[in-house]
């Protein structure tokens, strides 16, 4: 089974206690069908398990499948600049079927943030190298798919539907004890 070759860190998007018992890490593509799916049943998992629960988003743009992965992750990334990366990422997949630079733009100023801002640093690449160290840091773990989720450190190999991954929070939590 593969490993989380990169702890979770400072530098990681996070919700939920940093002692929580189970920590979950998805590696996601903002355009990833599949990642839109796993999107609720991860807010579901939130919910069920509260401050039980540490969830981390790292990102794996599939930039040959997905034209727009890597312009969102950075738009994420941009957000989290001005504390709204969490407004972001939920935003983005709500928004997922209609993913554009005009429609990243449109989620920005939604925020509060300057979509002209967002578009110059698009074209600058300034969030560019984020992005890549999430995504080697995947490639180092073994993720060659999205999402790949790693439940304290393990990658789940399983289904990533609710019951699967509650199953698996459960039995995390039990020998984390």
């Amino acid at each position: 089974m593969a490993k989380l070759r990169v702890p979770v860190g400072p530098g990681d998007h996070v919700q939920g206690p940093a002692d929580a018992p189970v920590t979950l890490v998805e590696y996601g593509d903002y355009e990833c069908p599949h990642c839109g799916r796993a999107y609720p049943m991860v807010k579901a998992l939130q919910k069920e398990f509260g401050n039980r629960l540490r969830f981390a988003f790292r990102n794996f743009p599939l930039r040959e499948l997905h034209p727009h992965a890597e312009a969102a992750a950075e738009t994420a990334e941009f957000a989290a600049e001005h504390k709204k990366f969490w407004e972001m990422h939920d935003l983005i997949f709500e928004n997922q079927s209609a993913l554009s630079e005009r429609l990243l733009g449109q989620l920005a100023e939604r925020l509060g943030l300057d979509a002209n801002a967002l578009r110059e640093s698009l074209r600058s690449g300034e969030f560019s190298e984020r992005v890549a160290h999430d995504f080697s840091g995947g490639v180092r773990s073994g993720v060659n798919g999205t999402p790949t989720f790693f439940i304290n450190g393990a990658r789940h190999d399983n289904s990533y539907d609710f019951a699967t991954l509650a199953d698996a929070i459960k039995k995390a939590a039990t020998t984390h004890q």
